[in-house]
């Protein structure tokens, strides 16, 4: 007997197929007589948006000195560094009153103590699903109190530490946190060993790198990871060894935060870094003097609010 022809299939193959020789004819004629057609269909495309079913919400908590982010979508959670020790109380009563009893994914970006010096405290407080940390080379690893008080914290927790995988995604609700860099393991100073991170939400992406410097930023250029995006967290405070002319450029933000403290002592932000940014966006957050900034995404726009 004759085996059936599955008609559906020879049927969307043949309409696939005229539709081929429709656009090839289509844009042939209208190439002919000087017009672009695929041109046309990009800048029709261009304003498309993606609409999420979750929304996304992402804290830049004011910890002084120090950096802390706390992204949020549907129901699952990331926290990206913490700030000082002497900071815990503010992290942890800001998480509290958002409700906050599971942290899915902590990172430390880098073992500075601005930016993990309350791990501990965090670990401890909140049930956590995983660490991540960047990898250090053997002569970066900090022998200091609040490092070991972190890694006590991940025993007694029975939590094993990951080192951050270039390429790796994680999903937070809608939302897909990518981790862009470290590129190398052969930086000098733990600053570009920064761990970074692109979180995408529909249309809106905010990129997030730690302390990492012109060397680590021109890697993840080179790595073709980065083009135009929305919120940018301002590396290492707004100081002048980041943010470097050409990464800026690529990226040409339409936000950016700056989170460093009040009248601290290394100048962050460095007056040539605000200017710099200046020329993309007007929009440019500080929180010596907004407080907590807060983004709020729906995969189409974003609404912002600060504490002050």
């Amino acid at each position: 007997m004759a085996k059936k022809r599955n008609s559906k299939k020879t049927d969307a193959k043949k309409t696939i197929t005229y539709l081929i020789l429709l656009y090839l004819l289509v844009t042939t004629i209208a190439e002919g007589y000087g017009y672009d057609p695929v041109g046309w269909i990009k800048e029709k495309l261009s304003g498309f948006s993606i609409t999420c079913e979750e929304d996304l919400t992402v804290s830049f908590i004011d910890v002084g000195q120090g950096d802390c982010v706390f992204i949020s979508s549907g129901g699952e959670t990331m926290l990206i560094d913490c700030g000082e020790a002497s900071e815990s109380a503010t992290v942890i009563n800001y998480l509290d009153r958002m409700g906050v009893d599971r942290i899915d994914y902590v990172v430390g970006t880098h073992p500075h103590s601005d930016h993990m010096g309350g791990m501990s405290d965090i670990i401890y407080e909140f049930s956590v699903g995983e660490v991540i940390i960047s990898h250090l080379a053997d002569e970066d690893i900090p022998t200091t109190r609040y490092f070991e008080d972190f890694l006590d914290a991940c025993s007694d927790k029975g939590l094993y530490i990951d080192e951050a995988q270039r390429g790796r995604v994680i999903t937070l609700g809608d939302a897909e946190a990518e981790f862009i860099a470290p590129v190398s393991n052969d930086y000098s100073g733990a600053n570009n060993y920064s761990i970074g991170i692109l979180l995408t939400h529909g249309n809106n992406d905010f990129l997030f790198t730690g302390d990492a410097e012109a060397e680590a930023e021109f890697e993840m250029l080179e790595s073709g990871a980065l083009e135009h995006v929305r919120v940018y967290k301002a590396g290492h405070h707004g100081s002048d060894t980041s943010s470097s002319e050409e990464f800026i450029r690529v990226i040409s933000p339409d936000y950016a935060v700056i989170m460093c403290g009040a009248g601290n002592s290394y100048g962050h932000p460095h007056d040539r870094i605000v200017e710099r940014l200046a020329e993309y966006t007007r929009n440019i957050y500080r929180t010596d003097l907004c407080g907590t900034v807060v983004f709020e995404s729906n995969g189409i726009n974003l609404q912002i609010r600060t504490e002050r």
